[in-house]
């Protein structure tokens, strides 16, 4: 079975380690394995909830999309392209909204911090809290369950998310699937060695925290004075360390192997100095972080050629979703008109009946034919001097049935039968 595997990053500011080592890498090795098909975006809807910075926005799609080919993304077997180029994901998350409680929003971490920020400050709750930010799990859930991933690598503070979209999709399954499963429940795909990176104050590494170690920008300059500044504690060399309270030991164990972390644990118990400590984790990453450094730079001075590859990402993701939001939309009701006349017609073409025509042709005589409801001639009658006396054979015929036929000045259509013509009689004297 083919497994899909979704993730994307959020397009608010320049790649930095947690950005790499909680979605990129994942997914990037995920993408690689056998039986995956990989969906990987630029979530640049969801920096409008976070940035109205249109320059910032623009430089950060850019700089991103160049990270994520840098590192070893292939696009040709992967699916990768701009959130807003795909333009079923804001009618999907419509779609999902109409069945989102509430409740469960207000339940989301993203609003709860928001509004117990308001209540510390003693503003309103929602002082300042717009619909983008308490709807940002749906549009998330959107673009996880336009193309039913089945896996998505995330941090750990991004597991509600996932969790909601299940709830989100379980619903509408319920309301709408009449018995299908509309949409896949994905499972959050979490490395728990490296679920949340932490920055250079120990809390998690976030571009609003202003605490990241950035990827290539600055060069290994950038990087070395990043690692520079580090929190650690006020123990001097000679002195054992604790690597287990270190968010330098964490950073480092998210790019060294077990033997590298096992010998990084030993030097700093037996007193390696926090100076030499840094300068050892900047040798580390910089292993990792070097050679993609100089494919990045070429990526960022030829633009139009990430924009090539986007559109064409873009393309491949309209293939799936352009068919599956129609079979959402039919799902809820959102139907073209003929599917809804054509039962309607269908009844009519049913309950049509055999009819007698009469008629004057150009000899001045009298006729009539009786016609099947499919327009075959069943009876064809001789020439009559008026059209009283037409009218009274077919209302004999009528009255009479078949019993009347033979003594009638009518001859039978061509490759009807006597049976034909009863049962047309009969159809009539019944209604």
């Amino acid at each position: 079975m083919i497994q899909r595997v979704l993730t994307g990053i959020t397009t608010t500011g320049t790649p930095h380690l947690g950005n790499y080592v909680g979605a990129i890498r994942p997914a990037i090795a995920a993408s690689r394995e056998p039986g995956v098909e990989s969906f990987f975006f630029l979530a640049d809807y969801h920096a409008l909830i976070k940035c109205d910075e249109p320059a910032r926005i623009e430089r950060s799609r850019l700089e991103i999309a160049a990270t994520w080919i840098a590192a070893g993304l292939d696009t040709e077997r992967a699916t990768f392209y701009r959130q807003s180029d795909i333009v079923e994901i804001p009618e999907l998350t419509w779609l999902l909204t109409c069945v989102a409680s509430k409740g469960l929003m207000n339940r989301a971490h993203a609003y709860k911090a928001a509004a117990d920020a308001n209540l510390a400050a003693g503003e309103d709750v929602d002082a300042g809290i717009t619909m983008g930010l308490f709807s940002y799990p749906i549009l998330m859930a959107a673009d996880i369950l336009m193309f039913n991933a089945h896996r998505v690598p995330v941090g750990r503070d991004q597991v509600q998310h996932i969790e909601m979209t299940r709830d989100l999709a379980q619903r509408f399954n319920h309301l709408f699937g009449q018995g299908r499963e509309l949409f896949v429940l994905p499972e959050a795909n979490v490395d728990e060695r490296v679920a949340m990176l932490p920055g250079l104050d120990g809390r998690k590494m976030s571009k609003s925290y202003d605490n990241t170690v950035p990827l290539f920008e600055g060069g290994a300059k950038g990087l070395r004075d990043a690692i520079a500044r580090v929190v650690t504690d006020s123990k001097l060399p000679g002195e054992p360390k604790d690597p287990d309270s270190a968010h330098l030991v964490s950073i480092f164990e998210a790019f060294a192997d077990d033997a590298e972390r096992a010998a990084f644990r030993a030097e700093l118990t037996a007193g390696m100095g926090w100076g030499d400590a840094k300068a050892h984790v900047v040798k580390r990453i910089e292993r990792d972080m070097g050679p993609m450094r100089a494919r990045y730079a070429e990526l960022m001075a030829h633009p139009e050629r990430i924009e090539e590859t986007l559109l064409e990402g873009a393309r491949k993701a309209r293939l799936v979703a352009a068919p599956f939001l129609a079979e959402l939309r039919d799902a809820v009701g959102l139907r073209r008109m003929v599917a809804v006349a054509a039962p309607a017609a269908a009844a009519k073409a049913k309950l049509a009946l055999p009819s007698f025509k009469q008629y004057r042709e150009a000899d001045g005589k009298f006729y009539f034919k009786l016609a099947a409801a499919d327009g075959r001639v069943l009876l064809q009658s001789d020439a009559f001097e008026s059209g009283r006396e037409a009218g009274q054979c077919v209302a004999r015929l009528k009255a009479e049935g078949i019993a009347a036929v033979p003594d009638a000045p009518v001859a039978h259509g061509v490759g009807v039968s006597a049976q034909d013509v009863a049962d047309a009689l009969t159809a009539l004297a019944a209604q």
